[in-house]
């Protein structure tokens, strides 16, 4: 080779060297330079330096490096991120430890005002026992109450202290009574009007004891029926009403040959058409009639049985033509009754029991007048303000009577107007 040549060769060389190594210098400013910027410059100019720095690195065939920083750039995109959701959280945090202290006052005011609220209601201070009522479909879910508590439910299953407690007499003597003496208790009870009460908050208390029994099942489905009677709280009633009728079909499954479980039963199943539409008080009338016509077949001397049985055939004497249609589709016949079937039956309770009750005069008033026997109507008339008023229900219908009264007495010939109920049709 010619000494020229490898003079040029060298000089080649030297001046490559000497451009790799400003290129390094530079590589070297700039990347010392990003390092020191701060974050927000340093994204904010992000893309430029990608640009630059991918160039140089294409031309210099550094493509690892480049992928390098890409990553280093991503990381630092991620911590700013996460820096920013952490000033926020801490803005938060700040709020709550402002906001808690104050959601705690003010849930302690809105506690202490409805324990307030309740302690002066009215009815907390004048009734003895608050019933827990069933705000959806009585009907449809009262089989499912009724399952708890093994088997029962009552008056005291909600959680919420009583209003007022029991007899403290009978509470001493809770867990000594035996069943008889149980019995014998509630029945004695019962007889006195103010006092039925009592009479089921007794069988309430020995309900765990005595559940399976015959005697006590029936006589704890009367009592359901005697708070339905007693209460003036629709949704109280439908709950009293929805229980004890299945109570009573238990009763009746249990003993189908005791006239009482059949008796109150149907009895139950009555109060409970109360709260049902035209469809379903047919299905229960059915039931009603059904079931109490046993009950006469196995209770012949009861006057109770022939008083309901009474009510019913006035009823249906009074059904209309759409209300048998209905009845003539769920069953495949018309119901038919007549007033002087009704008539009759009320007249057996009287024989069995005279004075029986001053609704029973009433209804025998009733089908006199439809029958145009004016002058026997206003003698049960008589006869039913001659009883003494004791239950709500005697005022009620001793107030009706004498409506009966003065329409007899102002038209004696024109029954049509002599029955200002005429049309309306009474529960069984």
């Amino acid at each position: 080779m010619p000494h020229s040549s490898n003079r040029e060769l060298i000089f080649g060389i030297m001046v490559g060297t000497a451009g790799i190594s400003l290129l390094l210098l530079c590589y070297c400013k700039v990347r010392k330079s990003r390092t020191t910027m701060n974050l927000p410059k340093f994204l904010s100019l992000g893309n430029t330096f990608d640009s630059i720095t991918l160039q140089d690195e294409m031309h210099n065939g550094q493509g690892t490096i480049a992928v390098s920083q890409r990553r280093q750039l991503q990381i630092l995109e991620k911590l700013n991120e996460l820096l920013t959701n952490m000033e926020e959280l801490k803005e938060e945090i700040r709020f709550l430890k402002e906001t808690v202290p104050k959601l705690e006052e003010y849930i302690q005011g809105e506690l202490g005002g409805k324990v307030a609220a309740h302690k002066i209601s009215p009815q907390h201070r004048t009734r003895k026992r608050r019933v827990t009522t069933v705000q959806s479909s009585a009907t449809s879910n009262s089989s499912e109450e009724a399952e708890s508590e093994g088997g029962y439910i009552t008056a005291n299953t909600d959680t919420e202290e009583p209003s007022f407690p029991v007899s403290k007499a009978l509470n001493t003597h809770v867990e000594e009574l035996s069943l008889d003496v149980l019995l014998q208790k509630v029945d004695h009870l019962r007889m006195n009007e103010s006092d039925k009460q009592e009479s089921f908050e007794l069988l309430c208390d020995h309900k765990e004891k005595f559940k399976d029994e015959v005697e006590f099942m029936w006589r704890f489905a009367r009592g359901y029926g005697d708070m339905y009677e007693m209460s003036t709280n629709t949704q109280e009633k439908k709950h009293y009403a929805n229980i004890g009728k299945t109570l009573g079909e238990r009763a009746v499954s249990r003993a189908p040959m005791n006239g009482h479980c059949h008796l109150w039963y149907a009895v139950l199943c009555g109060y409970v058409s109360e709260f049902e539409g035209l469809q379903n008080k047919i299905n229960y009338g059915h039931c009603f009639k059904e079931h109490l016509d046993i009950a006469i077949q196995l209770l012949p001397e009861e006057p109770f049985l022939y008083y309901l049985k009474g009510r019913y055939c006035y009823t249906i004497s009074k059904l209309s033509w759409i209300e048998k249609k209905m009845a003539a589709t769920l069953f495949g016949k018309i119901p038919s009754s007549t007033v002087q079937e009704a008539l009759q039956n009320f007249l057996k309770a009287e024989e069995l029991h005279p004075g029986f009750s001053t609704s029973n005069y009433m209804h025998l008033a009733k089908c006199y007048i439809d029958l145009d026997q004016n002058q026997d109507a206003l003698k049960f008339c008589d006869l039913a303000l001659l009883l003494p008023s004791v239950t709500k229900e005697d005022k009620v219908t001793q107030k009706e009577v004498k409506k009966l009264m003065a329409s007899l007495k102002r038209s004696p010939g024109d029954t049509d107007c002599a029955d200002p109920t005429r049309g309306h049709i009474p529960s069984p």
